[in-house]
């Protein structure tokens, strides 16, 4: 008698109230994981833009950690950032002399301000083609001076500053932006145009409506609960659990999510409440490197990946931040694209364990 596979089951993200459907039938067929890890590229050593003493082949610096001091576009920095040099943004809020004047960021939520169907239900004929210019600033954050092609080649010290880095940034934009996103894309396959060790940073004239949901399911757990913190409740629980618990320290815990989008996806809770990773000192940096090197023993070499922070929108009353690490396995196809619904083949709980052990 034939042995009787599992069903299929859907699983709903706490976070964002979204689907994943997870196949474990489909981990146990051949699998070819991809997102094998791109091979040094000497000519792109040689043109690297981002390696120091080549500060002149970027856009000025808007920032840098120089610990003995000089001058700005000089060599001598640790971590140094630069406007991203084909933006996606319009780099100005739209409020500076000789520019269009704006009205300030958009106010966050699931519909946008320019929704030709809010417009319709205030008695307005609808603009069903309207657009507006995407204000904000776009910058990329240099990790390292030396041509290193991945986060898992920097140093204790190394990823530390980077880290810094990444928070000093978004701490600066925040004070205008109504959200701040934080991204690394490591390798081709996950984006990257340039190999050297980078994040992007996008500072935002509104709130992404993925984001919007998270803070909405935040608020309303919190009401509910009077006081709860959803995803405080989410992190005590998957500890008590352990079934898609990677690691865990003094300041962060690493799970493979309960509703993984994807293979071996990865996230960090700061383990004591806080809204903000900017705001967060130190936190999660220690389990950032230890996510990268669980995913280095796995796959015997550290994978292409996106990486990101979801961090408090400006004027979220409860909130809690995460950083987020997706290796590039797997494709995302017609049905995902077609239905916004993930098809996940390799369980959260299989992965987990799979890490625990490469950790040893």
């Amino acid at each position: 008698m034939p042995e009787e596979k599992p069903l299929p089951e859907i699983r709903l993200d706490q976070l964002t109230g979204l689907r994943t459907i997870l196949s474990p039938a489909r981990a146990d067929r051949p699998f070819d994981f991809g997102g094998v890890p791109t091979e040094p590229n000497e000519d792109a050593r040689e043109k690297c833009p981002f390696c120091e003493g080549r500060e002149d082949r970027t856009p000025p610096e808007t920032w840098a950690d120089r610990p003995g001091g000089g001058a700005a576009d000089t060599p001598g920095w640790r971590v140094r950032a630069v406007p991203n040099l084909y933006p996606a943004l319009a780099q100005s809020w739209g409020d500076e002399a000789g520019t269009a004047a704006a009205s300030g960021p958009e106010p966050g939520g699931l519909s946008a301000a320019g929704d030709p169907l809010r417009a319709t239900s205030r008695g307005r004929e609808a603009d069903l083609f309207g657009a507006s210019v995407a204000m904000g600033f776009h910058e990329v954050i240099v990790n390292t001076p030396a041509h290193q092609t991945s986060l898992g080649q920097l140093d204790d010290s190394q990823l530390a500053a980077a880290v810094t880095g990444w928070r000093e940034r978004m701490r600066t934009h925040g004070e205008r932006a109504a959200y701040v996103q934080l991204i690394v894309n490591e390798g081709h396959e996950a984006g990257a145009s340039l190999e050297h060790s980078h994040a992007q940073l996008y500072a935002l004239g509104f709130v992404p409506a993925a984001v919007a949901r998270e803070r909405e399911r935040f608020s309303s757990y919190n009401q509910h609960t009077m006081g709860g913190d959803l995803l405080a409740e989410i992190a005590s629980e998957e500890v008590r659990r352990r079934e898609r618990l990677v690691a865990i320290d003094d300041d962060a815990l690493l799970i493979c999510p309960w509703a993984s989008r994807s293979p071996f996806e990865l996230r960090i809770v700061p383990r004591t409440t806080a809204a903000s990773f900017e705001e967060d000192g130190e936190v999660g940096v220690g389990m950032l490197r230890t996510a990268l090197r669980a995913l280095e023993a796995r796959f015997g070499s550290l994978p292409q990946f996106n990486a990101w922070t979801i961090t408090a929108p400006r004027d979220a009353e409860t909130f809690h931040w995460h950083l987020d690490i997706a290796p590039r396995i797997g494709i995302r196809a017609g049905f995902e694209m077609s239905t916004g619904v993930e098809l996940n083949v390799f369980p959260p709980e299989r992965a987990a364990a799979e890490l625990r052990d490469a950790l040893g």
